[in-house]
Formats: structure tokens, sequence, C-alpha cells
């Protein structure tokens, strides 16, 4: 296929699945995509994951959707064609796009390769593209996105498995990078074994941390201990094994999205410990200022990554062999999977076969 810019051109027809109202229920919907510009990758879609963040914007569970929502921005498939000015990929690359899909350029944010903190960031699905329209995500056939906004996939990285890395894994990378919880031999604890938590797991193991991981129940500790390989595991409602634990971890990343008591997650800290959340509880959480002010501790939080420390990420997790646990689904199967995300019914990560079970 050559190489050519449609500056100028046509927009693309696309097919993709969306939600058009608060209840959240998807169905077949037609679209276009832009015409693929000079600085433009457009790729068919082959795989995308189901994030949870997802589930609250078909039911605009956040306040910010419009409708029609076409979810999905852990999307993972192949380059068909470039830009004229396109420099990082070619036809036939291996691409994923995840969570934004544009920002100013010019802020500090971005210029710091933060984009993901830039005020004007675009998402990849709901938001605002830089000439009005809306943008419409993964759980499509085809994307364009600006190649800035696009990562290589490593050939050694599995397309199913790997979609998920693009939101989830940079979600906790990024953290225990910022944070400095990457250090061999340091204790860091993780808070729920879901989606986020058990990528969190592996990347904290790939880079020499031992890990624990703090649950509401004992249902998942031999999946923590056996299957992830975590080094212990800890009930977070059982005072005794919190207390036997206090003052032993140099952090934690929270993935919890739902409210629950940071008092005694606080207590696992070591002096000049690090608390960081990277779940979103709609309600805000109680923080007592006590035990930060007797330790000197830290309550953090982190969004995702910018593209330099995306792209930095997914070759991370190609070296050490790390991806998702997935459930591999067609595309008609994708209200039930959402219903079944809301239950936390899944192990850990749902991902779409697009390429090969969209059918218009």
């Amino acid at each position: 296929m050559a190489e050519k810019s449609h500056q100028e051109g046509h927009p693309t027809k696309a097919f993709g699945w969306a939600a058009r109202d608060h209840s959240g229920v998807l169905s077949p919907f037609n679209f276009s995509r832009r015409a693929t510009g000079e600085k433009d990758v457009a790729f068919k879609v082959l795989f995308c994951g189901v994030c949870h963040s997802d589930l609250h914007m078909i039911k605009n569970e956040w306040g910010i959707s419009t409708y029609p929502v076409v979810p999905g921005h852990e999307i993972v498939g192949q380059v068909t064609e470039v830009g004229s000015k396109v420099e990082k990929f070619k036809v036939g690359d291996k691409v994923g796009v995840g969570y934004m899909i544009g920002s100013c350029h010019s802020c500090d944010s971005c210029h710091d390769d933060l984009e993901n903190y830039c005020p004007e960031v675009i998402l990849t699905s709901g938001g605002k593209y830089h000439d009005g329209t809306t943008t419409y995500g993964g759980f499509s056939d085809i994307m364009v996105a600006d190649e800035h906004y696009a990562v290589r996939i490593p050939e050694n990285l599995p397309l199913d498995s790997g979609a998920p890395l693009l939101c989830a894994g940079i979600t906790v990378y990024s953290p225990l990078r910022f944070y400095g919880l990457d250090k061999p031999g340091m204790h860091v604890g993780v808070v729920g074994l879901g989606g986020l938590g058990h990528v969190a797991v592996k990347f904290a193991k790939a880079m020499g941390v031992k890990v624990t991981v703090i649950s509401t129940s004992l249902k998942k500790k031999e999946e923590a201990l056996e299957h992830l390989g975590a080094h212990s595991f800890l009930v977070s409602r059982d005072p005794d094994q919190m207390q036997a634990a206090a003052g032993t971890m140099d952090g934690i990343i929270d993935t919890v999205s739902a409210a629950h008591p940071l008092f005694p997650l606080l207590g696992l800290l070591k002096t000049q410990g690090k608390l960081v959340l990277v779940g979103a509880p709609v309600k805000p959480l109680e923080l007592p200022v006590f035990p930060l002010i007797m330790g000197r501790k830290i309550v953090g939080g982190s969004s995702i990554g910018g593209m330099k420390e995306t792209q930095e990420m997914i070759d991370f997790a190609a070296e050490n062999n790390i991806t998702a646990d997935v459930e591999v689904i067609p595309m008609d199967y994708v209200n039930t999977a959402f219903e079944r995300l809301a239950k936390a019914d899944v192990r850990y990560r749902f991902v779409i076969d697009v390429g090969n079970t969209l059918k218009i």
C-alpha cells in the first residue's frame, strides 16, 4: 500500500458499537473517521480492551459523556495508511492507542512529555478533537490518530493480552517509576486485585520489588500468591494481620475505585512512605491527617502516563513478558461483558476480538 496523505481528502466510513444514552446499552453504529492527515496513521483495529472507565462513560457516571459514545481506549491494530510526514510508522506495523489522542503541545506538561496532564488533553473516546468533532474509541473497525499518540507494539508482545497495558499497564507503571517505588528490595503493597492490580503486581515484581497484595477477603489469596507470584497477602479487614504488617511498606499502589478507608493503609507505610491512588472513586474519600504528620507520609495520585513513558512501558512489558490476564470476547458479547464488569465478574480484563468478530 503506497504511503499517501489525504489532508484535503474525504472522511472514511467507519463502523462500530455505541451507547446512545445513559442506559449504557451498546448497538451497531455507522459513523465517519477523519481523512488521514499528513501526520496521521490509519489502522485496522484488531483488539480493544474493556476498561472500567468505559463503563463510567457509557452510563455518563462522570457527567462528561456526549452521546453517542463509542467506547474503547486500549486499542491495538495494524497500520493501513500513513500520512506524508509520518516518521515513526509504516504500513503493516503493529500499533497501539491508549486513553488520549491529542493535547495542546504548548503547555509545560506537554513540553515535559506529560501530555496526559495537559489541561486540553483529548480523550480517545468521548472527547472533543481539535476540529470540534467528538472522538470515537476502539470498539470500531478503523482508527485514525496523530502518530505522536500512537505507540509501537513490539513483535513479541501478544496483541490481545497486550492491549490492556495501554491503559491498565501505564496507570500502574507510571506511579511505580515516578514515586520511586521501583528499586529492587523495596516493599510495595497493591490494594485490589482487578484489572489494574494484577498488572501492578507483575510490573513491580519485574522491577525487583517485594509485593504484598492487600484485599478485603481471603478469596484472592491463592490467585495472588500462586498465579501472580506475589510475595505475601494481607486481608485488610483482619486487624491482627494489619497490625503485624504495620510500618513495613515503602509504598502502596491503591487501585480500588470504590469508597474505602485510607487510615488502615497509611498504618502499613514506613516513615516517609507513599500511598498512591490510581483508582477513581466517584465519592470523595476521607483523609486522616495525623498519620501523615506523625510519619511524614505522602498521599498522591497518578493518571496514565505521557507518550514517551507509555512507549517505555510497552517495551519494558515486552522485555519482561508482562501481559494482562484476559478473557477474549466477540463484539456482540459486549453488553453482557459490561454487566459482568459491573459485578467484577472478570479475570481480569475483557478484550474484544474486533478484527474477527465486528460484523457490519
